[in-house]
């Protein structure tokens, strides 16, 4: 063979490759033909994807959906567990197939994945003790003194690191948790969103909410899936429309105590 016909056939080769990796098809081809779809999970959402520490029983609005999701693809669910900080890695590093937790839709996640329309919305909220002296209202939390805790790799972390003037922020990561470091005195108050302060006021006497007067930082929940793949984005907004249209969203956010931030339009 020639050297221009030794070249003609790579290009031909290539070529070929290029083509069978291009249809080599979508995530919804794969699920189908996997029969499994990987849903992100963060299993410490109260609310949203919480597991008991008692029971190890998994609840929540979004595993409830996912189940829904699961069984309108026709196929089996696997749950990955993940987190906020984990969130990026994971969908990009295809160890999950979509993030159903409830993820908010920051200007920086939004430019590293792709999201369907919101389905939950959300304001910040700060957790303090109910014998705390310092921190009694919403305007006491930016003041000279006080420590401002925050979950690592969740929107609050940027938000408050930008609105603080006068507080001192600090992150908190597992295996430290908010609630601990606001019970020993090591912080005055944590910030979160509406389902996870549930968890705190449905299960901790101590736990006091202290709200904001006017909205604040509402932010869109939605379902988070790497980008480059049109499809499986439009199947999975296909689903958050119809169980808007049927009534099942509403109906799962009641039940979990959310009717108050679903999104049902």
């Amino acid at each position: 063979m020639n050297l221009q016909r030794l070249s003609g056939a790579c290009v031909a080769l290539s070529l070929s490759l290029c083509a069978a990796a291009c249809s080599a098809g979508t995530v919804l081809d794969r699920v189908k033909s996997t029969g499994t779809v990987r849903v992100c999970i963060w299993p410490d959402y109260y609310g949203i994807t919480f597991r008991d520490p008692r029971s190890d029983v998994l609840s929540g609005i979004d595993i409830e959906l996912s189940a829904e999701f699961a069984r309108a693809l026709g196929v089996k669910l696997q749950y990955v567990e993940s987190s906020f900080e984990k969130l990026v890695d994971n969908l990009v590093g295809d160890r999950c197939d979509v993030a159903m937790h409830a993820v908010g839709v920051t200007p920086q996640r939004a430019r590293e994945l792709k999201f369907s329309q919101p389905y939950l919305q959300s304001d910040i909220y700060g957790i303090t003790t109910r014998t705390h002296r310092t921190v009694r209202q919403w305007s006491d939390i930016d003041q000279p003194g006080v420590k401002v805790a925050v979950q690592a790799g969740t929107f609050m972390a940027p938000v408050m690191a930008e609105a603080l003037k006068q507080a001192r922020l600090v992150v908190i990561s597992p295996p430290r948790t908010r609630e601990q470091e606001l019970e020993s005195g090591r912080v005055d108050v944590f910030m979160t969103d509406y389902p996870y302060s549930r968890r705190l006021l449905d299960n901790a006497d101590w736990a006091r909410l202290v709200a904001p007067p006017l909205p604040w930082h509402p932010l869109p929940y939605a379902y988070a899936a790497k980008p480059g793949d049109e499809e499986w984005l439009a199947e999975i907004d296909r689903f958050v429309a119809q169980i808007k249209r049927d009534g099942r969203l509403v109906a799962a956010a009641r039940r979990y105590g959310l009717g108050d931030i679903v999104v049902a339009r």
